[in-house]
């Protein structure tokens, strides 16, 4: 008799820990060649709602680390995925039929890109934060603060799409919650074994796997998640997703998948989308009822 091959049960990624969906659900994605990728967890609406519990949780703790240890830890992710390197370009190899060397570049260009980010991490205040002038005698600041718990769906784009969201969001001091492009799961789900040995708490970084038709509403109408990221091309579920956010004044952002392969990607201005302005008013010292000291 022919031996019947055990696939893989690939469980999702919350808080820190590695549990199963609560749903008991899963799926078996097929690549281009109809090989089965393994068995993927369908995530619920339960499992979003516990990713985001864990996001929030973290949140304020990760958000006031300082500028410098966040670069570090983004650091040290780079540093592990190089470690695996090899491991990632054959899961990308299977998953989206990339030869050899293809896969190999396209794990490379992750890595540059998460040191890329992470030199702007300790930097990006200085670019987007202000001193204003005021006619009363204030000192007026602008700076730029986390947005706070991030969702992230990733329709489109596989590998790509999900360590986009992760740079464009933590590094600011943000959370997220991320489903992975469901015909991509493997480099995904994978990945959250390189972000459990790189010093991130746990929490801030959260992965889930499943269908976006199930859960894309969830994430746009969870009146605890301050933005919404989609990447993909789907216009339907752009609007819908778009006018559910509104009920909260979520902050909506829509990538095309081409977006992140262009170079232009690779910029602040990205970090600066999942940040809120927040104006300080300071009043300027009078010495004996003299003038203002500027």
């Amino acid at each position: 008799m022919s031996r019947i091959e055990v696939l893989k049960t690939y469980k999702l990624y919350i808080g820190g820990s590695f549990p199963r969906t609560e749903s008991g659900r899963y799926y078996k994605p097929e690549n281009k060649k109809g090989e089965v990728l393994g068995n993927i967890c369908l995530s619920s609406r339960k499992d979003f709602r516990n990713a985001v519990v864990a996001a929030r949780k973290a949140q304020s703790a990760w958000a006031g680390r300082s500028a410098y240890n966040i670069a570090q830890i983004i650091y040290r992710i780079a540093e592990n995925l190089e470690s695996r390197k090899n491991d990632f370009a054959a899961l990308l190899q299977k998953e989206e039929n990339l030869s050899a060397k293809k896969a190999v570049e396209k794990v490379e260009s992750h890595i540059d890109r998460l040191i890329y980010f992470a030199g702007w991490a300790d930097k990006y205040q200085q670019l987007f934060s202000n001193v204003n002038p005021v006619a009363s005698s204030h000192f007026n600041f602008s700076m730029v603060e986390p947005t706070g718990v991030v969702a992230a769906i990733c329709h489109e784009g596989g590998f790509d799409a999900l360590l986009a969201s992760i740079v464009a969001t933590i590094t600011s001091g943000n959370t997220l919650v991320v489903l992975a492009d469901e015909n991509a799961p493997l480099s995904a789900i994978t990945f959250a074994e390189v972000l459990y040995h790189s010093d991130l708490p746990g929490g801030v970084v959260n992965i889930l796997t499943g269908k976006v038709e199930e859960l894309y509403t969830h994430f746009a109408s969870h009146m605890d998640v301050n933005a919404l990221l989609y990447i993909g091309l789907n216009n339907e579920i752009i609007k819908e997703a778009e006018l559910q956010a509104a009920a909260n004044l979520k902050r909506f952002r829509a990538y095309s998948p081409d977006k992140l392969k262009n170079e232009n990607f690779e910029n602040p201005f990205v970090i600066k989308e999942f940040t809120e302005v927040k104006t300080t008013w300071h009043p300027i010292e009078q010495i004996g009822g003299s003038a203002p000291a500027y």
